[in-house]
């Protein structure tokens, strides 16, 4: 198989061209003849015209990428290697929704033949590759796993933004169903990735891995939001203990904020759905779940508060925020807990307008029925800096002389602006 595929005789297929299927598809593109496919034939359009629709990647990232993008199930059978790419998200009732990556393992039945190799990257819990994927599979092409074609799962490890720890610099956890695939995939992917492989002894043991990465950042995470508010109580800054604290040497240096996006605020409830299923109540990944989900909540409601001390009728007042994407430098929009901030406010009845230059205003429309403003405001009664992009790093004192009521209030989530406000009240996590 390696060797077909470095000689162009056989290809390699990415299902699902998001944030992590197009990166591996334009890795590998550089090496071998990849086939791109999504189902979605407008970003397949603007693929095509070497436009990354995520806005993750630059046009010369595709030159000299011998890559084929399509929307056409049909031109899936040239391939004989394939990675599935596709989004794994929460019902509005955090209930893992299966329905993308089972209907890529269709897509994928209805093509397979006899020695294809097929590996998911997509985060689940443990035991639905061969579960749930692999019987869908194995119903459409008739074929058999291990006898006819083989399976395996590498758990993808891109962060969104990041453009120094990318897919050839991390380490790739693989898994095969047997001995001969876990080789095969693991060289497979040693074509691209330098960093190396890290054999995983079963596919369960890879999707776990995956998904206690990201549940493991959420509950650190979750620990800095809930002193946040304990330390808020006593009077004093969370970032000024969590420096003091952070120069012992073992002190793991997580911080409070908003826990949306497509991955840490999804991935644990994976686990915990599975763990639910099989009798066990896994109550400190809960816990965590809900403090950080409550976070967006609590900033509005902490904002509200100030409003009051500040004798303003709270109904009357106006509120920015400012930063709409799920993380800075990003994009994308989906999960942003940047919206329960909004969302908690229009509860208050608080007149709030929100700016984002990097979100997509149309689709954030779309997706939350929230207009975006095209630039700032003025007289305002607050501003929540909600998501610190580059483009505000350099907001201050005199910026917010411009937008901002004499006593107006500065909500920095982050904690970028603590030293940098002095004649405005200041509050952040």
């Amino acid at each position: 198989m390696i060797l077909e595929l470095l000689n162009k005789r056989k290809k390699l297929a990415v299902i699902g061209l998001g944030y992590v299927g197009l990166p591996i598809a334009l890795e590998f593109a550089k090496k071998i003849s990849v086939i791109g496919f999504d189902i979605n034939e407008k970003r397949v359009n603007l693929m095509k015209q070497h436009i990354d629709p995520s806005n993750e990647l630059e046009a010369k990232d595709f030159d000299g990428a011998d890559i084929h993008f399509t929307s056409d199930i049909e031109e899936l059978r040239e391939a004989s290697f394939f990675i599935v790419a596709v989004p794994t998200p929460v019902d509005k009732h955090n209930v893992p929704d299966l329905k993308p990556v089972l209907s890529a393992s269709a897509t994928i039945g209805k093509v397979l033949k006899k020695g294809d190799y097929v590996v998911f990257e997509s985060t689940v819990y443990p035991g639905c590759t061969e579960d749930d994927c692999l019987p869908v599979m194995e119903q459409l092409s008739g074929l058999k796993m291990i006898t006819d074609f083989k399976v395996g799962y590498s758990p993808e490890r891109i962060n969104p933004g990041d453009k120094e720890h990318t897919i050839t610099k991390i380490k790739k956890v693989v898994s095969g169903c047997d001995e001969e695939s876990l080789d095969v995939i693991a060289k497979t992917y040693e074509i691209i990735v330098t960093a190396g492989t890290h054999r995983a002894s079963c596919i369960k043991v890879a999707e776990a891995a995956k998904i206690i990465e990201n549940t493991q950042r959420d509950l650190n995470i979750a620990l800095m939001n809930e002193l946040s508010r304990i330390f808020d109580l006593m009077g004093i800054n969370t970032y000024e203990v969590l420096a003091a604290a952070g120069t012992k040497w073992n002190f793991l240096k997580f911080y409070p904020g908003l826990v949306g996006g497509h991955c840490i605020g999804v991935d644990p409830y994976y686990l915990t759905y599975k763990s639910l299923e099989l009798g066990y109540n896994p109550e400190v990944i809960l816990a965590g779940r809900r403090i950080n989900d409550d976070m967006g909540a609590h900033v509005a409601r902490k904002l509200v508060q100030q409003l009051i001390k500040l004798n303003k009728q709270v109904t009357l007042t106006k509120v920015l925020v400012v930063g709409a994407t799920f993380k800075e430098n990003v994009s994308d929009i989906r999960n942003s807990k940047v919206v329960d901030v909004i969302e908690e406010l229009k509860r208050y009845s608080v007149q709030t307008e929100v700016t984002d230059p990097l979100a997509d205003a149309e689709e954030f429309l779309h997706e939350y029925g929230i207009t975006l403003r095209k630039d700032f405001g003025t007289d305002y009664d607050a501003v929540v800096v909600a998501v610190n992009h580059d483009q505000f790093s350099t907001l201050s004192d005199e910026f917010f002389k411009g937008i901002l009521k004499p006593d107006g209030i500065v909500v920095d989530v982050k904690g970028d602006l603590r030293h940098k406000i002095k004649n405005f009240t200041y509050w952040s996590l």
